[in-house]
């Protein structure tokens, strides 16, 4: 039976305890949530593969900002994937557009296949394409397995109507994650919408950059 699943974005080890031990299935580790989330040193990645037992995904963003990639940001993207392949990471999570909006196929081609076996997230670069429907079609051919997004909305609550639309685009193809301002007080709304997926929250309740356990599990609860 098909159920859903809970990923917490985590911006630090603490983080990544808690929703370990609150009940999460997946973890996002990044640094820098005033930057969106980028990229986590290589010591902060081996100090949470080592505490934890659930999946963990790595996002791979040289730095905050857009998604549009100079050879040198792509060249280090590739050097942290191939580190963190070797620490035993489960997966990646990154998107690289070009100029003009569209998804740049043969740039994040060349970072899935690198990343092979493991399976690869297109982050919400997906929130800022212009085309959400083409660059749906890109993304599946570039071998992504998931597309985190809020629907293009400002949160999930808003993109809620476009989130339904991609998943029935998507089909079985590959799988929309909403994600962006979820939780538990709006989470219902959307699964009444939603086909079974994973659910991406920060579980972050107050100014700080720590989880909340009592918010992880109150999403649980929904789930």
């Amino acid at each position: 039976m098909k159920k859903n699943q809970l990923e917490i974005a985590c911006f630090n080890y603490e983080s990544a305890i808690i929703a370990q031990q609150s009940g999460a299935h997946r973890i996002e580790l990044c640094e820098n949530m005033n930057l969106g989330g980028t990229t986590p040193n290589s010591i902060l990645v081996v100090k949470v593969r080592e505490s934890l037992h659930i999946k963990m995904h790595v996002i791979i963003r040289p730095r905050g900002g857009d998604f549009v990639y100079s050879d040198e940001e792509l060249i280090e993207m590739k050097q942290d994937i191939k580190q963190y392949k070797k620490l035993g990471v489960d997966g990646f999570v990154f998107g690289i557009l070009k100029d003009n909006g569209k998804v740049n196929k043969k740039q994040n081609k060349e970072l899935v296949h690198l990343a092979h076996p493991l399976p690869c997230t297109f982050h919400r670069a997906f929130d800022v394409v212009k085309n959400p429907e083409k660059s749906l079609e890109d993304i599946i051919e570039c071998g992504f397995k998931t597309i985190l997004t809020s629907g293009q909305g400002i949160n999930v609550t808003e993109g809620i109507w476009a989130l339904e639309r991609l998943q029935e685009l998507a089909g079985d193809r590959i799988q929309i994650m909403p994600g962006g301002g979820l939780r538990s007080s709006n989470i219902k709304l959307l699964q009444e919408k939603l086909d079974y997926t994973f659910y991406h929250s920060s579980a972050i309740t107050d100014n700080t950059e720590m989880a909340n356990p009592e918010e992880i599990k109150e999403l649980l609860n929904f789930l």
